[in-house]
C-alpha cells in the first residue's frame, strides 16, 4: 500500500508506535520532516457513454439508510495502466462495507467485463436470503439488454443515477480512486495477463489489509462480516446536493 494514509499507517502500527511513545501526530510530523507526506491528486477519465436506447432505471438508493451488507452493490468502469495501453477496470463493490465483490480487467469497454465482474460478485454474496439492490451510471453497459437479462437471472433490484454528476454514485468513485491512487494502477505499462495479477494483488490487499475510515477503520473484509457497526456518512459540500453520501 504505497500512498497508504497516514491516519490509516497509524492505526496499522497502533501497538508498535505506542511502545516507543509516538502518537498520530508526531507520527505526522515525523512523516513530514522526511518528505513522506502523500502529495494528493485526481485524474479524471470519461468512461460512461449514457447516450444509448437502452432502457434507464431510477434511482433506488437516494436516501437510502444501508445499514447492512449486500443491501446494496455499486459498480463502475474505471481507466488503468498507462496512456500506451488502454486497460478497464470494472468494479462491483458493497456499499455497506466497502469491500470489493467482483472485478474485470480488459482492454475494451465490452459489456462482457462487466457481466464477468457482476458474476463474480454473485458468486461470493453471503447473505443469499437479502435483498440486493444492484446500482450503477447510466453507462451502456449496465444497460444492455444482455447485463439486464443477468441482473434479473440473479434477482438483484435494479437502480441508476439519474443525472451526470459523477458523485451521485460516490462510493464506486471513492473505491476506483483508492485503487488508482493509493495502488499507483494508473502507472504500470504491462501487459493485460500481468497487470491482471498486479490489480488481483491489489484488491486482496484492499479487501483484507487496507482499514477504512468510514467502517471505523475496519479492513472490508471485517466490516462485511458483521452488521453492527453503523458506517459513516459524508453531507456532500455543493450546496445543490442535497443527501448524504457514504463514502
Amino acid at each position: 500500500m504505497p500512498r497508504l494514509g497516514c491516519r490509516k499507517v497509524y492505526r496499522c502500527l497502533y501497538e508498535q508506535m505506542r511502545s516507543i511513545n509516538v502518537g498520530r501526530d508526531k507520527l505526522f510530523t515525523i512523516l513530514k520532516a522526511n518528505g513522506m507526506l502523500i502529495k494528493p491528486y485526481r485524474s479524471y477519465h470519461i468512461t460512461t457513454n449514457s447516450h444509448h436506447r437502452f432502457h434507464k432505471h431510477k434511482n433506488l438508493v437516494e436516501n437510502m439508510e444501508i445499514n447492512g451488507p449486500e443491501q446494496v452493490f455499486v459498480s463502475d468502469i474505471t481507466y488503468v495502466g498507462c496512456r500506451n495501453r488502454h486497460m478497464y477496470l470494472a468494479l462491483i463493490t458493497d456499499a455497506y462495507s466497502k469491500k470489493i465483490m467482483g472485478f474485470d480487467l480488459s482492454s475494451s469497454l465490452d459489456t462482457k467485463g462487466a457481466l464477468r465482474a457482476l458474476k463474480m460478485a454473485n458468486s461470493n454474496r453471503m447473505y443469499r436470503d437479502n435483498k440486493t439492490i444492484h446500482h450503477s451510471d447510466r453507462g451502456i453497459q449496465y444497460c444492455s439488454d444482455l447485463y439486464q437479462k443477468w441482473l434479473r437471472k440473479f434477482k438483484f433490484e435494479v437502480s441508476m443515477t439519474e443525472s451526470y454528476d459523477p458523485y451521485a454514485n460516490a462510493v464506486a468513485e471513492r473505491v476506483n480512486g483508492i485503487l488508482k491512487q493509493e495502488f499507483l494502477l494508473e502507472e504500470y505499462d504491462l501487459s493485460l495477463g500481468e497487470m491482471n495479477r498486479v490489480v488481483t494483488d491489489a484488491i486482496n490487499t484492499y479487501n483484507t489489509k487496507r482499514p477504512h475510515y468510514s467502517c471505523h477503520y475496519l479492513t472490508p473484509e471485517q466490516m462485511h462480516l458483521q452488521t453492527e457497526v453503523e458506517i459513516k456518512t459524508y453531507k456532500k459540500s455543493h450546496r445543490c446536493w442535497a443527501s448524504p453520501t457514504t463514502v
